[in-house]
């Protein structure tokens, strides 16, 4: 099984839980429709890798995220995480009203930075945290949960109206506007921010 880190300790996640169209901006940028419900789809532990591929069967794309560890009924703690899409492949899937998981549950297809325990934070509010993404040292994407549609609270509440999460599960809470194409060769920088001082950074060079 592969394993993400919380505060330096290994953990090994059962399944990854993948909210969709949760920034306005997003679904604007993509000409998707807003949904009337949360979208929700799922990476098997399989998709967890620390190597940040520009390639799988086509030129793969980034979409930053924040993200939840879930553990004793609630998420315990914080990271950085980055969605790998097949791009093309899941627009042909939209079209046809099928499902996404060969363009996002692909092996490799999640990338994260190590994860901070939440309660060990000076924990505001969930409103403040943040994200911010790097590509060769340009700001591409940034945003939070003041910008999401369902607020991480909401998003495990209506989890577990019809999914049972195992300990040590992660919750991917959905991408801000600026996804785009990796480049090999490329240097990706990801921050979390808690009113806006950096609490956990990560950097990848793309295969």
């Amino acid at each position: 099984m592969n394993t993400i880190n919380i505060d330096g300790k290994p953990l090994s996640p059962s399944k990854l839980v993948c909210i969709g169209r949760n920034y306005a901006e997003h679904i604007t940028e993509l000409g998707n429709e807003v949904p009337d419900e949360m979208v929700v789809f799922n990476k098997p532990n399989s998709a967890i890798s620390e190597r940040l591929l520009s390639f799988h069967g086509e030129q793969l794309h980034y979409e930053a995220e924040l993200c939840f560890v879930f553990q004793r009924g609630k998420f315990c703690a914080v990271g950085f995480g980055l969605d790998l899409t097949k791009r093309s492949l899941q627009s042909k899937l939209k079209d046809k009203g099928l499902p996404w998981e060969r363009a996002k549950a692909f092996d490799g297809s999640a990338v994260f930075s190590d994860f901070v325990v939440i309660e060990s934070l000076d924990y505001v509010s969930e409103s403040a945290l943040s994200l911010e993404l790097a590509i060769n040292d340009k700001v591409i994407q940034a945003g939070g949960v003041e910008l999401m549609m369902y607020k991480p609270e909401q998003v495990l509440k209506e989890l577990q109206t019809f999914m049972t999460l195992e300990d040590g599960d992660v919750v991917m809470t959905g991408t801000p506007k600026g996804v785009g194409v990796i480049n090999a060769g490329d240097n990706f920088i990801g921050k979390v921010l808690l009113a806006g001082k950096i609490i956990i950074s990560a950097e990848w060079q793309a295969k």
